[in-house]
């Protein structure tokens, strides 16, 4: 996995970074809150952590960030305590993209918090997701054998999803068909995890969200108890909306996303 944030974007989010510490310094702070943003990888979250990263009462943990993720995943729970121990923000805010199985343990771990958990279309995640990453059919290949076998991506995996990994698998898969099954199981979590019943967890969609930006983060931050910086969403757009070819998915894999997606589409009260 990459950084898909330019070097420019880079540059000014460490420059926040440091006008913010520096500010905190000299602010007290209530009670601290933990903020995880979740989602399949391809999905938005960089976006919405910057976005969130405007606000002078965060701090931000990329999962690019050494002080918290190594080779991309979490680093132990202690040192995330630390971080925040020894953090001057009111949020601290942190990625969970290979910690979705965790998020559970992990809310319950650090007190108070909420998650955000952000679905973008199958069919453009998997577009976004082939030209980022490659081996997609080996990943869930090496899954549909042993869950354990691929390392965070088929953690907590349900023996349900599991069957049906099995049973969708093909030695043959193309990339798209297995990149779109990882976004299946990906996000099936988070109706395993119950998540729709709990008022500490927002689920965003993406292109709710590049299409009213300012609308859609104003819900955000206020779900946030955050005041809405100006300029928030102003950069957002919906041009990667069915930006490239519908992508050619194995039409039983096909089947079980758009089944997934209808049951967003319920919680979002759109029609499929």
């Amino acid at each position: 996995m990459a950084d898909s944030r330019s070097l420019k974007q880079r540059g000014e989010q460490r420059l926040i970074r440091v006008v913010k510490r520096t500010r905190q310094l000299f602010r007290g702070t209530a009670q601290r809150r933990f903020v995880f943003i979740a989602g399949m990888q391809r999905s938005g979250t960089n976006m919405l952590m910057e976005e969130i990263d405007r606000s002078l009462d965060t701090d931000v943990y990329h999962e690019t960030d050494a002080r918290a993720f190594t080779a991309f995943e979490m680093r132990d729970e202690t040192v995330i305590q630390s971080l925040a121990d020894n953090s001057r923000a009111g949020y601290f805010v942190i990625k969970a993209l290979c910690e979705l199985d965790r998020l559970p343990r992990l809310m319950a771990r650090f007190t108070p918090s909420q998650t955000v958990w952000i679905v973008r279309a199958f069919e453009d995640v998997v577009n976004s997701a082939t030209r980022s990453f490659r081996n997609f059919p080996r990943q869930v290949g090496r899954i549909a054998e042993d869950r354990a076998a691929a390392q965070w991506r088929g953690r907590g995996m349900s023996d349900k999803t599991h069957a049906l990994v099995r049973d969708l698998y093909r030695p043959d898969m193309n990339e798209a068909s297995a990149a779109a099954l990882t976004w299946y199981f990906r996000n099936v979590l988070f109706f395993e995890h119950a998540f729709e019943t709990r008022p500490d967890v927002l689920l965003v969609n993406y292109e709710k969200l590049v299409s009213t930006p300012r609308a859609q983060f104003l819900r955000l931050f206020e779900f946030l108890d955050l005041r809405c910086p100006a300029g928030v969403g102003g950069n957002v757009t919906a041009r990667s909306i069915g930006k490239n070819a519908v992508p050619e998915i194995d039409p039983r894999v096909r089947a079980v996303c758009e089944e997934l997606t209808g049951c967003f589409d319920r919680l979002f009260g759109t029609t499929p």
